[in-house]
């Protein structure tokens, strides 16, 4: 099973590994969790590098999905993830309204913000799509 080791800025290391309803997770937690097992591992201090940057820095390890989302569209999953998190502090109704039938649009999931959506309630959701 491949896996991936890699030391990123700590912020862009978290918010990799962000799970639904926390304030890191976005578009870049949703499209890479679709594909990947993520697990932060630690944080490297900048005192480690010689000259020492600015910013911390945060290890990650990916694996690869065994069990792959059924995502019949990577188009549509993109844009249904990206328009979602455009106003992520609006229902998902306001930012999603142009990609989805009206009827559609009643749903209660509808009601939620981007970020309590789960990556298997977004795959979901992008099979409804227009």
């Amino acid at each position: 099973m491949p896996v991936v080791v890699g030391m990123f800025q700590k912020e862009v290391a978290q918010r990799i590994a962000a799970p639904h309803n926390n304030k890191d997770y976005g578009i870049l937690s949703v499209l890479i969790q679709a594909f990947y097992k993520v697990e932060y591992l630690f944080d490297v201090s900048e005192t480690c590098f010689n000259p020492p940057p600015k910013v911390k820095s945060g290890v990650i390890r990916l694996h690869r999905l065994e069990e792959a989302y059924d995502i019949r569209n990577e188009k549509k999953f993109f844009l249904l993830v990206k328009t979602a998190f455009g106003q992520r502090r609006k229902q998902l109704r306001n930012p999603l309204k142009g990609l989805f039938k009206k009827e559609d649009l009643q749903d209660d999931i509808f009601t939620k913000r981007a970020e309590a959506l789960t990556v298997a309630d977004f795959v979901a959701l992008s099979h409804k799509m227009l």
